[in-house]
């Protein structure tokens, strides 16, 4: 099926995504404890010109501002009831930025975990998991998304509630997982069990890939257990975490420079990913020393454990109390 997202990808080498949202939003003024997800009603300049901004950095993909959006993160803060109204209003800022291109942009309708635990770790049941995730990727779809973007996933259950509810609505799926604990979810699973696990999906999914995790070392070793696994078929997603986060004065701030971001984004393309951007602490500014980095750059063999601690330190997990 031809798409927008599969007919750049039969255009070119890599794809650039975009980098994070949340903390972005934080250095944009947003209040302690107040979900970003608000500000697609209240404050959308702030996530006009975070959108923009990515594009002006060089973004081939954006994601929308709805992370936490679905009814179950929703309903923590009370507002479960707005999860349509939160979803299509952040899918069509997104719509609009893209659209004021003059190049063709890719809207991915962010769609993260429900914060819950799935049966019989916890309450929530597959159906209802999926009937939260759907209720959340209809209205992005609404909203003029042109894929669904499912990120930051740790258990294969809730992936597949995700997937399921993805395809209802008609759009091509993209899925990130993060791997941070010994390149590995927090369940244990390894990138080969999961690039094997999204095979099992009909349709398969246009791209699957690591995001956020411990840091660029951790994640560039990920992909590379991700590539590995991959068949021709597979589209491999890095979009890494810019650094370490430490808390520096009470504030939280991410140890990756411009440097460590070009150094992670030529590491990612040298393992075979196609879509490289930034998770948490990306900014713009970060994302366009990626976009750089990249820029005629001729990719090398897959980077060894030591080739990749030599380029970006050690494979360790952040402090207890830095994230």
């Amino acid at each position: 099926m031809s798409t927008v997202l599969a007919d750049l990808l039969a255009e070119r080498d890599y794809l650039i995504a975009d980098g994070g949202t949340g903390t972005n939003m934080m250095t944009r003024g947003l209040p302690a404890g107040r979900p970003p997800d608000l500000w697609n009603l209240d404050g959308t300049e702030h996530v006009t010109w975070l959108h923009e901004s990515f594009i002006e950095a060089g973004a081939d993909i954006i994601l929308t501002n709805t992370f936490g959006s679905n009814p179950c993160r929703l309903k923590l803060d009370k507002i479960e009831d707005k999860t349509r109204e939160i979803n299509i209003a952040g899918a069509q800022l997104a719509r609009a930025a893209a659209d004021a291109s003059e190049r063709t942009v890719v809207v991915g309708g962010s769609v993260g975990p429900t914060g819950e635990m799935m049966e019989p770790f916890g309450t929530l049941t597959s159906d209802a998991a999926e009937a939260a995730f759907f209720e959340q990727m209809s209205a992005l779809a609404e909203g003029g998304v042109d894929v669904i973007w499912i990120e930051t996933i740790f258990a294969f259950d809730e992936l597949s509630a995700a997937i399921r509810a993805a395809h209802r609505t008609g759009l091509p799926v993209v899925s990130t997982m993060t791997f941070d604990t010994a390149s590995r979810t927090m369940m244990g699973d390894t990138p080969e069990k999961a690039v094997e696990f999204t095979h099992t999906f009909e349709p398969r999914l246009t791209a699957f890939g690591a995001n956020c995790g411990a840091g660029p070392s951790m994640l560039i070793d990920t992909v590379v257990g991700l590539c590995e696994a991959a068949d021709d078929n597979d589209v491999i997603i890095a979009k890494g975490n810019c650094g370490i986060p430490q808390m520096i004065d009470g504030q939280v701030v991410y140890s990756g420079t411009n440097e460590v971001m070009a150094e992670y984004a030529r590491l990612a393309r040298d393992c075979g990913a196609r879509i490289i951007g930034g998770c948490c602490g990306t900014t713009p500014e970060r994302l366009g020393a990626i976009v750089d980095a990249l820029d005629g750059y001729e990719p090398k063999p897959a980077p060894s454990q030591d080739q990749i601690v030599e380029a970006l330190g050690p494979i360790k997990v952040p402090p207890p109390g830095s994230e």
